[in-house]
């Protein structure tokens, strides 16, 4: 059996595989991000299908942090309920489950919110207009929004947490140079500009215990001029380690940055796959917690070789996985033929007009294997 297929652990979380669902947007949520019966159905599909842990899509901890219509939250008691039916399918379906916790920062549209959005800094032609730049007293606040979320998440039946500090959202934006112009203790060298990450992690800790897998997703480099580096990413994964993460989940780019984006267009040869490789392999020559790698995975060889090569700890994919949720299954039974997305994006679309995301060609295929136009 390949060692894709071993079990493992990550503070206590016994996980089946070295398979995981990165966080994805569905667009299933209520207008308020309460779970609904669809969502429910997307976890436990990922789970029957042999996933070996599911990350949920980014669920914002605080109102004014909301990235999208239809996004699931973490914001309010009001919402455990939902989210612990979900939790409770998953592991009916001996599924395991952890929450991405998330705030947008300047990437959350006021006409959705209705306020201004967070800003690190005020910087002319990346900060929107109006919004509002953190205070310190504003980062006091943020973090304690992080820990109680994830004290929500875990009475909720989350089997821990992972910190979204990817991709440009708030987090993010506090490490990148691009973004954080800061002269306080927040700003300058990556220790001040990953002091959040590590009061936040600290504040989860104290929130949740010490048996909480805390997981972190975090650029390996913004792939901008002037942006986060790989060495400083390195730092900043240092100082969180010691401040007690877990695990790591590699990704980098920023939203809407064409090919630097985390969600590249055209995987359609091996080479063309784990497109953080090289990043990733710099991580692991430093970091001693597990490393998990996201970034156009699609073929199971490239997966396998990762693993046995050293390279990651955990393979996570998310576009393979809205096409085909049982790919790990099939995978494992012994069908080792490539993922079948393409990697065209077109799945963001009906998720976007409100429809819930889903493989626009997969259903296309489907209709006009029907006989239908």
């Amino acid at each position: 059996m390949s060692k894709l297929f071993e079990t493992s652990c990550i503070n206590g979380m016994t996980l089946s595989n070295r398979f995981v669902r990165s966080a994805t947007w569905e667009g299933m949520a209520t207008v308020d991000g309460a779970v609904t019966s669809r969502l429910i159905e997307t976890m436990t599909a990922l789970a029957r299908g042999g996933v070996g842990l599911i990350i949920s899509s980014h669920a914002y901890i605080r109102p004014e942090g909301q990235a999208g219509p239809w996004q699931l939250g973490i914001y309010k008691d009001e919402l455990i309920r939902g989210l612990r039916e979900m939790t409770a399918a998953v592991h009916d379906c001996d599924g395991k489950i952890v929450m991405q916790l998330a705030h947008s920062g300047n990437f959350a549209p006021q006409k959705l919110t209705g306020q201004p959005p967070f800003v690190v800094s005020s910087v002319e032609g990346q900060s929107p207009l109006p919004h509002r730049e953190m205070t310190t007293q504003d980062i006091r606040e943020l973090v304690n929004a992080f820990a109680e979320a994830a004290q929500r998440a875990r009475s909720a039946g989350f089997d821990g947490v992972q910190i979204h500090s990817a991709h440009g959202y708030l987090l993010s934006q506090f490490l990148s140079p691009v973004f954080n112009k800061r002269e306080d203790e927040y700003g300058g060298t990556i220790e001040n500009r990953a002091r959040i990450h590590v009061e936040v992690c600290r504040a989860i800790r104290q929130a949740a215990g010490l048996n909480c897998p805390v997981l972190i997703k975090l650029n390996c480099s913004d792939f901008v001029e002037g942006g986060l580096s790989l060495q400083d990413s390195i730092q900043a994964a240092r100082l969180l380690i010691h401040a007690g993460i877990d695990a790591i989940e590699l990704s980098g780019g920023f939203l809407g940055g064409g090919k630097l984006s985390p969600s590249r267009p055209g995987i359609d040869s091996p080479a063309k796959e784990a497109y953080f490789r090289e990043e990733a392999n710099a991580f692991k020559k430093e970091i001693g917690v597990p490393l998990i790698l996201v970034g156009g995975i699609r073929s199971f060889e490239v997966a396998k070789r990762l693993i046995e090569e050293g390279e990651a700890d955990y393979i996570s994919m998310s576009r393979p996985l809205i096409r085909e949720p049982d790919l790990i299954n099939r995978w494992k039974a012994g069908d080792r033929s490539r993922a079948g997305c393409r990697s065209d994006s077109l799945c963001f679309k009906p998720a976007l007009e409100g429809e819930g995301m889903y493989c626009v060609v997969k259903k296309r295929e489907e209709r006009n294997g029907r006989g239908g136009l």
